[in-house]
């Protein structure tokens, strides 16, 4: 869940404006190396309530520093180039660049509106941030170095999380206080249906041949499962029973399971998302919140947000390992050394 919409008002007043640089390197993006190896990369971890990022080596789960980012850093996504990994900092109004592998920060783009999630479009031209506290999900083109904003889209009450189909042409945001599920025309940049959910709508996720969409409901007890083949509006056509608090999906990299964190029930479910069925069911302590999954799909590390905590759990005894301090209200999980995405 994200920040309460308490501020909204004094920011609303200001108008949509080009994005600034302050860059500290190279932007990512400009020529130069190759990207090295994914193997043994740093997990990160987003400590919200501190205004800063773990950096974490996986190969002795320890913390190896800290980076101070700004107000509120939630979601982070990599770049096009997989050269700079984004952490989106809502309260600060600006995006922090940070090397996936080596965990250097590299720059600081300021002048971005409250980006709560944010996502690039498939075909890498489109950057778009939903504004949680603000009521807008910002569209920006992407020239492989920064973004230009192009719409800003008013939508409803606290958008929370994004989702681009994989032809780049539907954007899916939650709606998370005003109880809702909208889609935008990427070419057009029009909000074009919108349809009722069940409470607090958090993530979202839709399977690899873009026929379904799941919907993890943060005030209830489960995921909705909607009907989206061809572009059409949502369709609800079941629901499937997780836990209480289900928040945030993780793909499991198989090619037929995804992972939804219930934040009130302390576990972690798996989806067949072949049979919409729950197929296996973790523990996951203290407000499990965003993970990612290691490359070889045995481990999920997942943020504990009330423990101040990374828990990683073991796959294939479904118990948890280890678990590494961080800072306050831990969120977002990211390592490039991860399962693919589908």
């Amino acid at each position: 869940m994200g920040p309460t919409n308490t501020s909204g008002a004094a920011r609303q007043a200001e108008r949509p404006a080009q994005a600034g640089t302050s860059p500290t390197s190279t932007p990512p993006g400009a020529p130069g190396p190759a990207p090295t190896s994914r193997k043994g990369a740093p997990v990160f971890v987003l400590n919200s309530l501190d205004g800063n990022v773990s950096v974490i080596d996986q190969a002795t789960w320890t913390e190896i520093k800290r980076i101070p980012t700004g107000r509120e850093p939630h979601h982070l996504y990599l770049t096009p180039d997989e050269k700079s990994v984004i952490v989106a900092n809502a309260g600060a109004d600006s995006l922090t660049f940070i090397d996936p592998r080596t965990g250097e920060e590299q720059r600081t783009l300021r002048g971005i509106l409250d980006p709560y999630h944010l996502r690039f479009s498939p075909d890498m031209k489109w950057f778009v941030t939903a504004a949680n506290r603000l009521n807008h999900i910002d569209i920006y083109r992407w020239d492989g170095t920064n973004p230009t904003l192009v719409k800003r889209i008013p939508t409803s009450k606290t958008p929370s999380h994004l989702w681009i189909d994989s032809k780049s042409t539907t954007i899916w945001a939650s709606m998370q206080d005003s109880d809702e599920l909208v889609a935008i025309n990427l070419a057009t940049q029009t909000l074009t249906s919108r349809v009722k959910t069940g409470p607090m709508p958090a993530d979202v996720y839709v399977t690899p041949d873009d026929k379904t969409l799941l919907l993890g409901l943060t005030g209830s007890d489960g995921v909705e499962v909607y009907d989206v083949a061809g572009g059409k509006p949502p369709v609800l056509v079941r629901k499937i029973l997780t836990g209480k608090g289900a928040h945030a999906f993780r793909s499991a990299g198989d090619g037929k399971h995804v992972y939804v964190s219930n934040r009130v029930a302390n576990t972690i479910s798996r989806i067949n998302y072949l049979t919409f069925t729950v197929d296996a069911t973790f523990p996951a302590p203290s407000g499990p919140d965003c993970m990612d999954i290691s490359s070889d799909g045995k481990f999920i590390m997942v943020a504990s947000r009330w423990a101040k905590k990374l828990t990683v759990i073991d796959v294939a005894s479904q118990k948890v390992v280890r678990q590494v301090p961080v800072g306050k209200s831990p969120h977002g999980v990211w390592t490039l050394d991860h399962v693919a995405r589908h």
